[in-house]
């Protein structure tokens, strides 16, 4: 197969400039090879040697076996080369340079395989015969007695093949063809190649999803004439140069499988092989598909798009589309092909207008991928009885061709086609296929357009009221185009949709983490402490210790000397629980308490765990008159007790923290952020100073005018940040990092540098200032500017090191996110009111300490708890899925931004639930944790669901109105439930009447008049007339001594 590609040219030509052989893949492979050659001799059709061949190198995009086999192999193509495997030899016909290239390959080849490389040089000008000669001698030599497999439909690729087929057929060679061979071989893929083909398949989905879908959007709307030639060229621009859609791929490792195929207005071939015209863009039916190629790696994805769909085309899609989601369901391991497309034929029969769909079926509904865009011994037809394995990659692709529909009140037949392709991975033991291509959306409502002229006004201020969400913005024309928006659903509804669909999900998804992490627990070994020694033998104590017999303090020892029984008795610092002193006239009371196994020390207490079955000293107490020695003894053995405590908290923390990395300090031109300042700080006394942040070949390293520094490894980094200042008065870069490191004598897991884009100035004569002031407006100008000019520094710094993050660890995927602010909220993570601000990937507060800092991948439900009319403010509860780890909750979240973060949920794929009441989770998440299967079956987190269960008491309410109870204790505890209706109780009813009676059906006015009366009377009883007994009442809260009373 060959395709034109302008790009292709220029980007061979930048591979070949410098050229590197991973000499452990290529010993890999070559075993692998090796392996299934030996293993199953049918498939490879009983040959005794293997002769591959590539020809010149062209400009053309070309699929060959030649060639796929020496990419997979060597990681590049080697044109005009011939390689003739033997069970014991590898001969390689080539020119000098490249055989210098291969000469390293020979002792891996000998290690993996046994067998010999021999390379045969061709000189230069020559055609090769003589070394060819001495390959056929080679063979001949081996006598092996069997075929020699060849690639038949390359035979003729270059000069050297076809001096190998001239001499093969002059010696009456006998060959076979080994093409299913190398194509099995080729096809299980390990995790290196799956990793290029996600990288590959990412692309393909974001260029359809980022640009594709835009620019028809944007055509569409405005009316454009586009020619179908010129959106695949501008197409190909973006694949092979992805930074215009925000992908992060290096662009020379980048090409097309094909040029974009766009076709409309009747006319479709749904081969991959199709041309687009020059004819412009029809608005009814546009069939879109593209590929995109990561290290050599064929990815696929296409997708068909209505403008004004009838209900039969809409039919027919919805047709399509499950019977595409049912053959990749069908890929698992073991799956014979033809099996998958007979899984096509039944589910589109199933359908309405099943036998009229299945006439329009394409031939066969997908193909192996791989080095190659297809696969033909893997191709998914009725016929072939090869089965799916792991690694093996295909593109889906289900068509229906030669349709014809006519539009509303018409009679006119138009014709028009459907697509629906995307790569799939088959995963191991039997697990369900995973779709490389599933962010470009596919589903009716996606691709479905109405231009609903009528509704354009109605509809455009909708769409600018609408919330922003991640980093798309929704634009007047998704409102009026889109069918399920504001004529049909609401966004309340498609919200309830989305959250339903993640509901089920989710609940799939927590079972299998779950059962899947029980039997990989461990039991955490507890960590094993220095035994507490204050004296090792008695003549290392205090000289007169028992003579004075007063409590001593013995910093040197950090110990504390008791007088018990008429000696001095030493006990360690870190033993002690809490001192305290109490003075009573010219007594001090000293009481002192000890840790004890139970009590808040926990089990982690050395002497509680090495001595179980020992007696431990609780606590004592002295009496003393010289109360100055007795304070004076306190605060010493508290400075001490502190000082212990202090140096075995930051031992503990420096024992859990990982081994870092060297930092290795770059040479040339390094990348600087001057006059910034660190948090958390190193400490010490002082004023604080600005440091130096610099960009290394590995890490970042802080330095402190006073010589202290700080390294920050790149792999070490989680999520970077770049927040500029909008509102704030800090512009900062933030680190939140997967191991902590220490700062100082603490220990942390986010590190930031920030400066402060302006000065805190406080006027102290108390005046206002006038807004003509010219001073108060040059001020004014100047904190701009200097604003402007540090955000421009740091997005300078923060460009430069995203580009060496690019070259040098591509691996890592990492980037800075930028916090979007529309999104924010208010609310009170830790202790104040912060404004919380999510990201592409994160939740943050960046602002003040503690910083918040929450993955998003690491979320496995939110609860939006104390949600009610008419309350002010609402709780947001986030549930991480390492149930170990305790919840998070960010308190006092205003309720007029409940459903903005609704929005934000859910186009996160987060499920969220709502509750009116604070839920106690720990013992919660300990049930799930004990029993998933029997949560799962209970119906998993839909416990949460405030709607179902009000839906259920209301239910069980109408039942308990018919059902009277005679038992008075089940009245009562129906009466202290909170959530008990007062009008709904028959015992109230009966009190409320009993007191009408009682009163005789007075009014409230004349009970109050009643009340006032009784009142006055106690009042002259006691002789004070009621002013002056009001006057007493209120008179003890103002004074001093008072006591207050109650009426």
């Amino acid at each position: 197969r060959h395709f034109s590609s302008r790009s292709y040219r220029t980007r061979r030509r930048r591979r070949t400039m410098s050229v590197t052989i991973d000499v452990e893949v290529f010993g890999r492979r070559l075993e692998k090879l090796y392996q299934d050659w030996k293993d199953d001799e049918e498939r490879w059709n009983r040959s005794g040697a293997i002769v591959v061949g590539a020809g010149p190198a062209s400009d053309e995009l070309r699929y060959l076996k030649s060639v796929a086999l020496q990419l997979w192999l060597f990681g590049y193509e080697v044109p005009e080369t011939l390689m003739a495997f033997l069970p014991k030899q590898i001969h390689i016909v080539t020119s000098p340079k490249k055989a210098s290239l291969l000469e390293k390959l020979k002792e891996e080849c000998k290690k993996r395989t046994d067998a010999e490389l021999i390379l045969h040089v061709k000189p230069k000008g020559e055609d090769g015969k003589k070394e060819v000669a001495a390959v056929l001698d080679a063979i001949k030599a081996a006598a092996t007695g069997k075929p020699v497999g060849i690639l038949p439909k390359e035979q003729r690729e270059g000069v050297l093949m076809k001096i190998w087929s001239e001499s093969s057929q002059a010696e009456s060679i006998e060959t076979v063809d080994v093409a299913t061979g190398l194509g099995h071989v080729l096809a299980c893929k390990d995790e290196k190649e799956i990793l290029n083909a996600k990288k590959a398949s990412h692309l393909s989905a974001e260029t359809m999803k980022r640009y594709v879908v835009p620019q028809l959007e944007e055509i569409i709307d405005k009316e454009k004439k586009v020619p179908h030639s010129k959106l695949s060229e501008k197409t190909e621009e973006v694949i092979t140069n992805p930074t215009k859609i925000n992908v992060k791929l290096k662009s020379e490792n980048l090409d097309i499988c094909y040029p974009p195929i766009f076709q409309s207005g009747g006319k479709y071939d749904l081969r991959p092989s199709a041309q687009c015209n020059d004819e412009n863009i029809h608005y009814g039916t546009i069939v879109a598909s593209l590929g995109a190629r990561y290290s050599s790696y064929c990815t696929n994805v296409a997708r068909t798009y209505f403008i004004d769909p009838t209900k039969e085309q809409e039919e027919a899609y919805d047709a399509c589309l499950r019977a595409q989601q049912a053959a990749i369901g069908e890929l698992k391991e073991g799956a014979v092909l033809s099996d998958v497309y007979a899984k096509v034929v039944s589910t589109l029969q199933e359908s309405p207008k099943g036998d009229k769909l299945l006439g329009h079926l394409t031939k066969n509904v997908g193909f192996g991928m791989g080095i190659e865009f297809r696969e033909s011994t893997l191709i998914l037809n009725a016929k072939n009885a090869a089965k799916a394995e792991p690694g093996m990659i295909f593109n889906v692709s289900v068509g229906l061709q030669g349709l014809e529909h006519a539009k509303d009140g018409s009679t006119d037949q138009q014709s028009y086609a459907i697509l629906v392709a995307d790569t799939v991975l088959v995963k191991e033991g039997g697990a369900a296929p995973e779709v490389l291509t599933t962010s470009a959306v596919k589903s009716r409502k996606e691709i479905s357009y109405q231009l609903d002229e009528e509704g354009d006004e109605n509809e455009e201020p909708q769409a600018q009221n609408a919330p922003t969400v991640k980093d798309s913005k929704l634009s007047a024309l998704a409102a009026k185009l889109r069918s399920d928006i504001g004529s049909e659903k609401s966004a309340e509804q498609l919200r309830k949709e989305k959250q339903e669909e993640l509901a089920q999900r989710k609940n799939e998804e927590t079972l299998r983490r779950l059962t899947e992490s029980a039997g990989s627990k461990g039991s955490a070994k507890d960590k094993v402490k220095k035994e507490l020694i204050a004296y090792r033998s008695v003549n290392d104590m205090p000289v007169g210790r028992d003579t004075d017999l007063q409590i001593m303090v013995d910093p040197r020892a950090e110990a504390v000397l008791l007088p018990i029984y008429g000696r001095s008795v030493p006990f360690h610092a870190s033993t002690i629980k809490s001192i305290t002193n109490t003075q009573d006239g010219d007594r001090t009371f000293l009481r002192i308490i000890f840790n004890i196994p139970g009590s808040t020390f926990g089990t982690s207490y050395t002497a509680a765990t090495k001595h179980p079955n020992s007696i431990f000293l609780k606590e004592i107490s002295f009496r003393s008159t010289d109360v100055k020695h007795a304070n004076k003894v306190v605060q010493e053995m508290k400075a001490l007790r502190r000082h212990v405590m202090q140096r075995e908290k930051e031992a503990d923390e420096r024992a859990s923290l990982v081994r870092q990395e060297k930092l290795v300090l770059a040479h040339g031109r390094i990348h600087r952020l001057q006059d910034c300042w660190i948090r958390p700080n190193f400490g010490g006394r002082g004023r604080k100073m600005p440091g130096t942040l610099e960009a290394h070949s590995n890490g970042f390293r802080y330095n402190a005018p006073k010589g202290e520094s700080l390294d920050v490894m790149y792999r070490n980094i989680k999520h970077a940040f770049f927040q500029p200042a909008e509102k704030e008065m800090i512009t900062l870069v933030h680190f939140h990092l997967h191991n902590a490191i220490m700062v100082g004598k603490k220990k942390t897991e986010d590190i930031q540098f920030y400066v402060e884009v302006m000065d805190t100035v406080e006027t102290l004569d108390g005046g206002r200032r006038s807004m003509y002031d010219p001073d108060e407006i040059e001020e004014e100008q100047r904190e701009r500017d200097r604003k402007n000019r540090t955000n421009a520094e740091f997005q300078q710094f923060v460009r430069r090191v995203q580009e060496v993050w690019e070259k040098g660890f591509p691996e890592l995927e990492l980037e800075f996110d930028i916090p979007f602010r529309e999104l924010g909220f208010y609310g009170v993570p830790f202790k104040s009111n912060v404004f919380c601000v999510p990201t592409v990937n994160c939740l943050v507060e960046l602002i003040e300490m503690p910083f918040l800092v929450i993955t998003l991948s690491e979320i496995e439900v939110i609860s939006l708890e104390r949600v009610g009319f008419g309350v002010k403010n609402f709780d947001l509860t986030i549930i991480f899925k390492d149930f170990t780890k305790d919840v998070h909750r960010i308190d006092a979240v205003p309720m007029n931004n409940i459903d903005t973060i609704k929005e934000w949920l859910t186009s996160m794929d987060i499920k969220y639930y709502e509750s009116k009441v604070n839920l106690v989770w720990k013992p919660i998440l300990q049930t799930i944790l004990d029993d998933p299967q029997k949560f799962i079956e209970e119906g998993g987190w839909e416990f949460l669901n405030m709607e179902a269960s009000d839906t259920e008491d209301d239910e069980e309410e109408e039942e308990e109105d018919f059902v009277p109870s005679d038992d008075d204790e089940e009245e009562e505890e129906e009466e202290e439930s909170e959530d008990e209706s007062l009008v709904e109780s028959d015992e109230d009813e009966e009190e409320y009447s009993e007191e009408v009676e009682d009163e005789d059906g007075m009014t409230w006015e004349e009970l109050e008049e009643e009340a006032k009366k009784e009142d006055r009377r106690k009042a002259l009883e006691q002789g004070y007339d009621s002013d002056d007994a009001k006057k007493r009442k209120r008179a003890p809260a103002r004074g001093r001594g008072g006591r207050s009373g109650r009426r």
